[in-house]
């Protein structure tokens, strides 16, 4: 096999930590690669907006926001729920982050009584949603290219470093008012990274985590541990590949070598890495199919490997000691210390019994670590059936979490 087939096999493992669906009787199988799922609902030509809330009859507004270190995200702004909600008063505003691989619109593919930002506008808050780097909506640089290397150079410290913080600045900017935070999966581990060295608090709110992700040790798959704890994504970036895109041969090529080990089964492939998803539509399941996954950097799929092997949620390991040196003055790369995270800063967690990526025993791990969190500043859901995309597309979700999630935002306020 050659090198982008190796490279599938240590990233294909972290596109399943966002949204790996394996929907309830629906869908058995793997329905072929993704690389054959040619339709698309947004695109940069027409935006998320346009594609996926405006003809719900909401308002919605198109921004870009530029990062520190140069990149065009793009950003979309629900100002208020379809009735409008009341005339002149201020909403407090809603940042919503995705995961890794996957983008803004995974948010807003079920239906609009069904989906957590359309959700949220009716319930009187300001939602914005963010597409990190190198998706499709943001794949623009104030003077780099994405078919350059460099544009590429970042894992998911620059998130915590740059992304998040441009993010905040921004709406904080246009709405005077600290901000409520929701993510899933990598959209969680960001957010606790940047929480634990006091950046964002000062603008924000609350948080709510979803399949809260931050050690990721006991991963219910032997499938994406054996590839995590590969080091081919290190091998990847010795040969100049620095971006990661799912849909392209890789993808296909890591399906093949799966099928081909002894005791792999094929046919609920999704499922044996991701966790048994209960709640999930086959309708919107073929809709992500048609839009996701998304293009990421080989060194953030690196970056997530070395979480898994090393045990520890770390700054990236350049694997040499004089780039660890040059970088952070140290040998060895600095944790993120979890429990550094403000005492008296509002979250909420939610996670599922059946997920094989946000593993019951990881997320203890986490909640040890904010074990001296103010017990009043702290909720933590356990849904026994819920796995990894349930949080963000099941059916149920409106009553199980996201009717949690606004009770809690609204007791913040």
């Amino acid at each position: 096999m050659g090198v982008p087939g190796l490279l599938g096999l240590a990233a294909w493992s972290f596109y399943v930590l966002v949204l790996a669906v394996q929907p309830h009787q629906a869908h058995s199988s793997i329905r072929g690669s993704f690389s054959l799922n040619k339709g698309a609902v947004a695109s940069p030509e027409n935006g998320l907006c346009a594609s996926s809330v405006t003809v719900h009859g909401y308002k919605c507004e198109e921004h870009e926001v530029t990062t520190k270190d140069g990149y065009i995200l793009s950003v979309q702004r629900i100002p208020e729920g379809r009735v409008g909600g009341t005339a002149g008063t201020k909403k407090q505003p809603v940042l919503i982050q995705h995961g890794v691989t996957v983008d803004g619109l995974t948010w807003l593919l079920n239906s609009p009584e069904q989906n957590l930002p359309l959700i949220l506008a009716n319930n009187e808050f300001d939602v914005w949603i963010s597409n990190t780097r190198g998706t499709r909506l943001s794949r623009r640089h104030v003077s780099l290219d994405p078919s350059q290397p460099a544009f590429w150079n970042w894992s998911w410290d620059e998130l915590v470093s740059f992304e998040l913080p441009a993010l905040f600045d921004y709406v904080y900017g246009q709405t005077g008012q600290k901000i409520d935070y929701v993510g899933h999966s990598l959209g969680t581990l960001t957010a606790l990274a940047s929480f634990s060295e006091g950046k964002l608090v000062n603008q924000l709110k609350s948080a709510a985590l979803l399949s809260p992700i931050a050690y990721l040790s006991h991963m219910k798959t032997v499938l994406g541990d054996v590839a995590a704890r590969s080091f081919v994504g290190e091998i990847g970036r010795l040969f100049g590949l620095a971006e990661f895109n799912p849909k392209a041969e890789a993808g296909g090529d890591f399906l093949k070598f799966l099928c081909d080990n002894p005791g792999v089964d094929c046919s609920d492939l999704l499922t044996a890495i991701a966790g048994k998803n209960c709640c999930l539509n086959s309708s919107t399941v073929d809709l992500f199919l048609m839009n996701e996954p998304q293009p990421t950097s080989i060194m953030n799929m690196v970056h997530l490997s070395q979480t898994v092997r090393d045990g520890v949620v770390a700054k990236y390991n350049y694997g040499r000691l004089d780039y660890n040196l040059m970088h952070y003055g140290e040998a060895v790369p600095p944790i993120y210390n979890l429990s550094n995270i403000p005492h008296d800063l509002p979250m909420f967690l939610s996670y599922g019994g059946q997920d094989a990526l946000s593993d019951v025993l990881d997320v203890e791990h986490l909640l040890d670590d904010l074990k001296s969190h103010d017990v009043d500043k702290l909720s933590v859901q356990f849904i026994k059936d819920y796995a990894h995309a349930d949080f963000i597309m099941g059916v149920n979700a409106k009553d199980v979490v996201y009717s949690k999630v606004v009770q809690f935002f609204k007791r913040q306020h």
